[in-house]
């Protein structure tokens, strides 16, 4: 069993959990993922891998409650533990000094670039760091980004935070008033890093995203998580998870995100169910 240690509760709907998991932590590196079981009738869940020690050998997950068993994985306490927990998986970043990067961060996704960008300034680069969410209570991992972000630039929708608006916003603003920029990251919702690359390409900047599928068994040999790069159908769990922006079928993918949202919701339903007659059954038993 890998055992939580410690648990966080970032906003109402995103989670922190710190996993016991020595093999993962001391192989780990950044832009790779796991893929978690809660118990042997469990869904596979793929999260990427937020944070790593292989000193103490733990890993750090972020997760967002969205479906059935995000919503289970939140119940769960120090203490708990998970029946597995497979990894490390997928190429890792390719870090270089690349010179100037900008990450462009959005949601549970700010978590994810934060191993990057810790990399990336071991590295030497210069970063520019761009994050956003609805509003201020989701905006996530400000903090820890931050200390390896020469600069740092967060916007929200409602304007309750930093700048008002979204990310492709301000990063357009930046393209248009900074002479060379040498890569860009983003990582959050599907539909963000679409735009992200419909924002970069007329500008020629390669950009790299994180695509966080719908995905099985995480070794190449169901295909759930095809993607559709210049015509070529990759696995993200294999060939990715980070793909050139540029490459990519994103009404193909946006298509095959939705493909089980019947069920999903379903999941949901039961669940709710559940939760509610035993929590109901635990509250008359100790009356």
């Amino acid at each position: 069993m890998y055992k939580i240690l410690n648990k966080q509760i970032l906003n109402k709907n995103v989670k922190l959990i710190v996993v016991k998991a020595p093999v993962v932590a001391r192989k780990a590196r950044a832009g790779q993922f796991v893929i978690v079981r809660i118990n042997e009738t469990g869904e596979r869940i793929p999260l990427t891998i937020a944070d790593y020690s292989s000193q103490d050998e733990t890993i750090t997950l972020i997760f967002q409650e969205i479906g059935k068993s995000t919503m289970q994985m939140g119940r769960m306490e120090v203490g708990d533990g998970f029946e597995n927990v497979v990894g490390p998986l997928g190429h890792p970043t390719e870090i270089q000094n690349y010179g100037h990067v900008v990450l462009v961060g959005g949601g549970v996704g700010i978590a994810t670039l934060f191993p990057i960008a810790r990399a990336l300034k071991q590295a030497g680069n210069f970063i520019t760091s761009i994050l956003g969410a609805r509003s201020q209570d989701l905006l996530v991992w400000e903090d820890e980004i931050r200390p390896y972000s020469n600069e740092l630039i967060v916007c929200t929708n409602d304007g309750s935070y930093g700048q008002k608006g979204v990310v492709t916003e301000l990063l357009k603003v930046f393209l248009d008033n900074r002479k060379y920029i040498s890569r860009i990251w983003a990582i959050g919702p599907t539909i963000m890093m679409k735009a992200v690359a419909d924002t970069t390409q007329p500008y020629g900047v390669p950009t790299i995203v994180s695509l966080n599928t719908i995905m099985l068994d995480g070794t190449g040999m169901c295909g759930s998580c095809r993607v559709i790069q210049n015509g070529r159908t990759q696995f993200a769990c294999v060939d990715g998870p980070e793909f050139d922006a540029h490459s990519i079928d994103w009404d193909n993918l946006l298509t095959r995100m939705t493909f089980y949202q019947t069920e999903e919701r379903l999941a949901v339903e039961r669940w709710e169910r559940f939760k509610l007659n035993a929590d109901s059954t635990f509250s008359g038993a100790t009356r």
